[in-house]
């Protein structure tokens, strides 16, 4: 799993390009990424990298951004 495999599914699940030339934008505070979106993320991430993230440990401040979520899959991986 590469830091641009994970950009490149991130950018299909906000269905927007923009996450690729700038993986520090906030996804939430944009609106590139809501509830269902971030469910929708989680499953696309189990399915297509094998790694499960329950909800419960999901936290916004920390999966904010493309970069940060691509950090907390490697440490995860």
């Amino acid at each position: 799993m590469e830091k641009q495999d994970v950009i490149q599914l991130i950018a299909e699940v906000c269905q927007d390009d923009v996450v690729k030339e700038e993986p520090n934008i906030d996804l939430f505070d944009s609106g590139l990424l809501d509830s269902f979106g971030t469910i929708n993320l989680l499953v696309e991430i189990d399915d297509r990298f094998g790694i499960n993230i329950p909800i419960t440990e999901f936290n916004r401040e920390e999966w904010n951004t493309p970069n940060h979520i691509a950090e907390k899959l490697a440490e995860l991986k």
